[in-house]
């Protein structure tokens, strides 16, 4: 039986070919015999306003078409509501689709998946601001070393992708000094200094660094990683096993577990699903199930 599908499409993602794919996909859709509403706008705002319009005249799926930004956008939008998200990896993270063994190379067979997939309850993460407005994510908040070079990376227009990431890497860290955090787990304080602190509910981020490779999207808790004050050579050679989840084992990083997560530092602004997110301080909670995902009927290997 088809179903009415919401399609939110980031024309900018895969190296500017994601309005390309946009119709590749939507014809995918309807060709399996959906009806798709094209929900696009030339603004994240604008796309959001309609999506929420969709959602309240009740879409059976919201399906968005980018990188971790878009998904960001549709667990915002889907989170907390009974309207199951669609994630159709086209960017050059895609850590959350990754997360969910979702394809992340082929977005016609991740939008197969919106046929075939059956619902999924994940956890999402939960920031309420002081005026009461709430943000979620699904994946991983970095407040540290890492969202000072987005920071940096994201004022420069060029050079686009992982090279911008890579410069701005060059230009932080000369001047990266350890950080004064409080990180409070569950009413249980600790205070350090540290090169970096994430909060995951997924395994990694920043597209496929397994920051928090025991990370779990349904377990109703968050792994908060803190890196402890390093010299900066040393902070080099452990930063690459990040990738392969292997520094877990040197002696400067901890592992907490918890659902409710304070970090406090002066001039950080975290980042979450690879976008800006909140200053700190910040208080985020675990929600379990709060997102209805479509999910492979067996995990994928990517």
């Amino acid at each position: 039986m088809g179903k009415r599908i919401g399609l939110v499409v980031n024309p900018t993602s895969g190296k500017n070919r994601g309005g390309a794919l946009g119709i590749e996909v939507a014809h995918r859709l309807r060709s399996a015999g959906h009806e798709v509403l094209d929900l696009s706008d030339e603004t994240a705002g604008a796309a959001r306003d309609r999506a929420l319009g969709a959602i309240a005249q009740g879409i059976d799926v919201l399906a968005v078409t980018g990188g971790d930004g878009m998904v960001n956008l549709g667990v915002n939008l889907c989170a907390d509501t009974k309207t199951p998200l669609a994630i159709i990896a086209a960017g050059t993270g895609n850590d959350v689709a990754r997360g969910l063994g979702l394809p992340v190379h082929d977005p016609l067979a991740a939008a197969d998946i919106v046929t075939t997939g059956l619902p999924r309850q994940i956890d999402a993460v939960r920031h309420t601001t002081a005026a009461g407005d709430t943000h979620w994510y699904a994946g991983v908040l970095g407040a540290g070393f890492d969202s000072l070079v987005n920071e940096r990376a994201n004022t420069w227009p060029w050079p686009k992708g992982r090279m911008r990431y890579n410069l701005a890497i060059a230009r932080e860290l000369p001047l990266f000094r350890a950080i004064p955090y409080a990180v409070t787990v569950d009413g249980v304080r600790h205070q350090t200094a540290a090169m970096l602190v994430v909060v995951a509910n997924g395994p990694s981020y920043g597209g496929g660094m397994r920051v928090c490779p025991d990370a779990r999207l349904d377990d109703g808790l968050a792994d908060v990683m803190i890196l402890h004050e390093l010299s900066t050579i040393e902070f080099l050679k452990v930063f690459p096993k990040v990738f392969s989840g292997s520094h877990l084992g040197h002696p400067a990083v901890e592992v907490l577990r918890g659902r409710e997560v304070t970090l406090e530092a002066d001039g950080i602004v975290a980042y979450a699903d690879g976008e800006r997110f909140a200053p700190l301080p910040i208080t985020v909670e675990v929600v379990p199930g709060a997102l209805t995902v479509l999910a492979p009927v067996a995990p994928r290997r990517s």
